[in-house]
This record gives C-alpha cells, structure tokens and sequence, in this order.
C-alpha cells in the first residue's frame, strides 16, 4: 500500500469544495456520469483505430445506490487507469493550479463559482460535497507493464491511499460514501430524477435499477385474439443515446420531430407550430431542434424551455446569454461541446464563440420563418397570430432580425386581409396622408368596443389596422422610428378628421361667445375631474359628444401596464377629452332650450350614451342611465 499527499500549497482545498465550489450539490452526479461517458467513448475511439482488439461487450454504465452502506457507485467498463495515470490525472492535475484556485475562488462572487471548477479540472472533486470518503476501483485496458488493479482512497482530506486490488473486469468504480448532511441522495427517486435531468441524452447506455414493463409473448393470442402481453422486470435504461437531435434532417420525419417534443415536454398538450434542426460544425459545433410553440400572454411561463447540452450533457434551462432574449420563448434543444459545462451568465455575456453561436441561431430563426412566408403564404398567415408576438419582440430587441423580419412581419386590417409593410404602405399612400404628407396608420385593439370609431374611418375611405397584441404599443413605437414620414394613431384618440388632419377645415354653427355659453352647461352633468371638454368641427351627421383618449397618455399608461419601466404612470388617473361637435343638431337644441332641467337631462343623457360607447359607464350611473332612458321613451 502507497500513502501520498496531495499537493496543496496553501490550505486544504476539500472543505471549499465541499460547501462552496458549486450553488447546486446534485451536479456531482452529472460531472461523475460525464466522466464515466468520457472513459467510455475513448475506450470505443481506441478501438476504432486499432489499437484495442478484444471485444468491447456491453459498455452500459451502472450507478447504484446502497442505502444501507450509504454508499452511491458509478460503474463503467471505458479505459480505466493505471497507478500512474491516477497519479497524474487525480492527485497532480486536478490540483496544479490549486494555489490559483483558492486564491482566485476567495474573490469571486457566489454568482460566478460556478465558472471556476470547469478551469480547474475539478469535476471529480465535486464528489466531495456530499462524501465524507471516496473511493476510485480501476484497472486500465492496456495489457503489459503496470496494468494491475487500483484502488484510490481518500477521505476529504489531502492525504490519500493507494493499492493494488483484484479486479477482473477493466474500467472505473467511483464509490461515494455519502455524509450525513446528504442522505436525500442515497433515495432512488432523487438519483433517478438526477439521472432523467442531466443524463437522459448521453450517447452510452445508463442503467440504474429496474422497472417493470409490458412485452408482447411470440406466438401467443390471449382471449381477445390479440398478442398476449405479459408483465417483466428489466433493467431499467436512464438515456435515449441516439437522440433526435444528433441526426440529420434530412432522415428525420415529421412524426418523429413531434414524437421528441413530446418526450421533452410531456406534460405539453399542445402541437408546436414548426421547428428548426440546427446542424453546423464551422466555425463551431452545434446541433438542436428548436420548437415554435403557440406563444401566451405569460411571457415568463414561455421561458426557461430551451434545454442546453454540451456532448449531450444537460447543463441548463436558462439560455439566456446563450441565446439572444427573444429566442428564449422557443423551446427544444441546444448542444454544443464549444459551450462549457460549468459557466457563468457573465462569462456566456462575454464570450465570442457564445456571440457567434447566438447569431447563427438568430439567423437560422429568420431563414425558416422567411422560407415559410415564401414558400406557402396561406399557411403562414393561418399561424400568424400564434407567431406574431414572438416575431415582434425580436424586431424590438434584435437590430438585425428587424431588418430580415420587416419583410415577412404581416399587418391586418379590419377585414381581415394581410399586407407586409411594403404592401401596406402602397395600400394607404393615396389615401391617409395628411397636410404635412406624413403617412397615418390608423389601429385599433378592440374590433369590437371601438366599432363606431372605426365605422367612421372606414366611412371616409379610410383602412383601419388591427393591433391586439400584447407587445403593440411597444411594437408601434419601433415601427415609427425605423419607417420615414410615418405615424401610428388609435382610431380612439381623436376624431376622424383631426386623426388624419387636411386642408380643409369644417366651419362651426356656434361661434365662440355660444361656445363659451355652452360649455359650463356640459361641465356641470359630467365627470370634469375625468373629462376635458374640447369642440371640434365635425359633420352634422358625426356624433354630439364623442370620448377619445390622447394617443401619448394612452401608449404611456399600456407601456406601464405590460412593464416599461415607467410605473409612475400606471398611478396616474385615466385622463379623456369629451369632443362636442357644434355642427350636430343636438348641441344647437340644448344651447336654445331655455328650460335647465331639459337642458341637464338632454347633457346626461348624451354624455351617458358616449361612456356607454367607450364601456366606460358602470354601477350607479348605468343604473340611472337605463331608468332615464325608460322614461325618454314613455
């Protein structure tokens, strides 16, 4: 038996490990099973070049958990090491840079620990966050020489031991023995969902327990005349070592890229709308399927969808850094070896190679959505209301994807025909320019609640947007500042005419001295600390009190509301401008009728009937307005 120390200059590293080194201590069995894989694919490498000529048998790996031992074991049957070999790879290299390490890890913040332990080759040290003691049971594949078994021990501290064992079998036994801080680990269901999380993928087989399944019997018909089943005890294989996204597109189907979506997100009881199978290996490697789901108003529910992998390695859900914000509402698989496995959100922020892959996902995004508007219009059109909100806030967020995107991006009017930008602006050029020629895009959000306002639009010629997406106040912001001589105004915010303001101006029945007269009359029947009173000059036929909502006020407040970092004007009271149209009929009667009470119940009533328009009369005063209205009529 050899006893050694390991070489730690500073101060005993263990300790730092065990409590600190990662935020999460279930990764010791993703970094335990990863090395396993590794020991595994060289061993089929070696192989492959001849240089290992026996037969390589079943090469799944084993983890299992003895609960009364309190013991956790990973098995596998790869390339094993020699005494030398864990000499240099456990005892010398892991701790070469230890000095650094200690030094280093002290001024970081907890955020970013994680970063470290993948520059300092310390995954298998990882072990030692929930062991008291370890053990490593290894013989190498190479024949000749030094090739006996091993057996490394170490107990947390920096002293460790080493001896020769009996071992039949090559490859490496990892046995922790787990610390009383820890025992949720020695419980199967808390390995086998560590196992489903970080190792579902892997490309080598993992076994861990059994389970009990149902196989057809050859031959046999039970009495329905249908192939008996019969209930058996297998062995039970964690990982799908050949998943999806490791094929090429062109030998996958339809059925099997919804049959994968399903199995990441079983509990998904929708259809995704299409996907992308990335598959590049220059100036990187990167493989993946990502998915278009039907997007909710819940942002945040979207998030955290995308799986990243590195060698079909889970490392996270959180994508973000790895992908830019808006492809965080995708869902699907990512895998790069060229992403390490251990990393921090600002190192990702930083990192050129993350950058690069980051734009080539952006651009792929843009490629098939602009390849399905091309190649079958209708069906795009079908998905649009789906995809739309997921396609603006990347022309929000990502200057480049606007400039792809602003191609395929559809508007919809209120008849529900579609047009592209360039489509839309040949569609209202002749019409909808005012008198400084800047061209006016008239919207609504509510088809039906804004009704009369657009019916008076589209009864001047005019063509009316519908913009009822949770991002369009946002969106038409964007718009206006990248279109040239262009506004967005609600069709809600003011008048027909002063919406798309001409030439010419409508003269007025009432001249200033009756308007004058007026106005404490209509001021003393409604809600002034709610409503301004404005006249403007409208057709006889146009309405006697109209309510609109001036645009600014209005994007400001909806800006507020969906988060815009101006939450003092969500506190702020709702403000409208009550407009009178002294050209309508009704306005001249109440100015010439003599009697108050006419005058006031006439006010009321208009004035209820313009709330009633806008969904804005409610309680006691609808109560009223319904009586009132009753009596109107008898």
């Amino acid at each position: 038996m050899e006893k050694g120390k390991i070489n730690v200059q500073t101060e005993n590293i263990f300790p730092i490990i065990k409590k600190f080194l990662y935020s999460d201590h279930e990764i010791f069995l993703r970094e335990l099973v990863s090395n396993a894989v590794d020991a595994t694919q060289k061993l089929k490498t070696i192989a492959s070049l001849g240089k290992f000529k026996e037969d390589l048998g079943d090469l799944t790996i084993h983890v299992k958990v003895d609960k009364k031992a309190k013991t956790i074991s990973v098995i596998d049957r790869g390339i094993g090491m020699t005494s030398e070999e864990i000499d240099k790879y456990i005892n010398e290299i892991a701790f070469s840079s230890a000095e650094e390490f200690v030094k280093k890890f002290k001024t970081k913040t907890e955020a970013d620990r994680n970063a470290i332990i993948g520059q300092f080759g310390l995954g298998f040290y990882s072990s030692f966050m929930v062991s008291d003691k370890v053990e490593i049971l290894t013989k190498t594949y190479k024949k000749g020489g030094p090739t006996k078994a091993i057996k490394w021990v170490c107990d947390g501290s920096p002293e460790y031991t080493l001896t020769e064992i009996d071992k039949k079998d090559r490859g490496t036994e990892v046995i922790l023995h787990i610390d009383s801080e820890s025992k949720e680990f020695l419980e199967e269901y808390r390995i086998l969902e560590l196992l489903k999380k970080y190792s579902k993928f892997l490309p080598v087989p993992i076994q861990f327990g059994t389970e009990k399944v149902w196989e057809k019997v050859e031959g046999e018909k039970d009495k329905d005349g249908k192939d008996k089943e019969v209930e058996v005890v297998k062995s039970r294989i964690i990982n799908d070592t050949h998943p999806l996204w490791k094929k090429k597109p062109a030998d996958c189907t339809d059925e099997e890229y919804k049959k994968f979506y399903r199995k990441l997100y079983p509990f998904s009881f929708e259809e995704p709308l299409f996907h992308i199978h990335l598959n590049v290996d220059y100036p990187f490697n990167l493989t993946g399927i990502l998915y278009f789901p039907k997007v909710k108003k819940n942002f945040e529910i979207q998030k955290d969808k995308i799986q990243l992998y590195s060698n079909q390695v889970f490392v996270t859900d959180s994508v973000e850094g790895i992908v830019p914000d808006f492809l965080t509402l995708l869902h699907g698989v990512i895998d790069s070896p060229d992403i390490p496995l251990n990393v921090s959100r600002s190192y990702l922020q930083s990192d050129s190679s993350v950058k690069k892959i980051s734009n080539y996902i952006m651009r792929k995004v843009a490629d098939k959505l602009e390849e399905q508007f091309k190649n079958d219009r209708k069906k795009f059109k079908e998905k649009w209301d789906d995809i739309k909100v997921f396609i603006e806030y990347g022309m929000i967020s990502e200057v480049k994807f606007y400039e792809r995107a602003e191609k395929f991006w559809l508007l919809k009017n209120s008849k529900g025909k579609y047009f592209t930008l360039e489509e839309y602006k040949k569609h209202i050029k002749d019409t909808q320019k005012d008198k400084d020629k800047k061209l006016v895009y008239l919207y609504a959000n509510n088809l039906e609640e804004q009704h009369s306002f657009i019916q008076a639009a589209t009864d001047r010629g005019y063509d009316v947007l519908i913009m009822d997406g949770i991002l369009d106040n946002h969106f038409i912001n964007t718009l206006e500042q990248k279109l040239t001589d262009t506004t967005f105004k609600r069709v809600d915010s003011d008048t027909i005419d002063n919406l798309i303001k001409k030439e010419e101006t409508q003269p007025s029945k009432l001249d200033d001295k009756q308007k004058e007269a007026l106005k404490p009359v209509i001021e003393r029947n409604i809600n002034k600390e709610k409503f301004t009173v404005v006249f403007e000059n409208l057709s006889e036929t146009d309405l006697p009190f109209t309510i609109i909502r001036p645009e600014f006020m209005r994007r400001m407040k909806d800006m507020s509301a969906l988060g815009g970092g101006m939450d003092y004007m969500g506190n702020l009271p709702e403000q409208y401008n009550l407009v009178v149209n002294p050209n309508n009929p009704l306005i001249c009667k109440i100015l010439d009728e003599k009697d108050q009470a006419i005058q006031d119940k006439t006010v009321k009533q208009i004035y209820d009937l313009a709330l009633l328009s806008q969904n804005l009369l409610k309680g006691q005063e609808l109560t009223d307005f319904i009586k009132r209205s009753v009596e109107i009529i008898k």
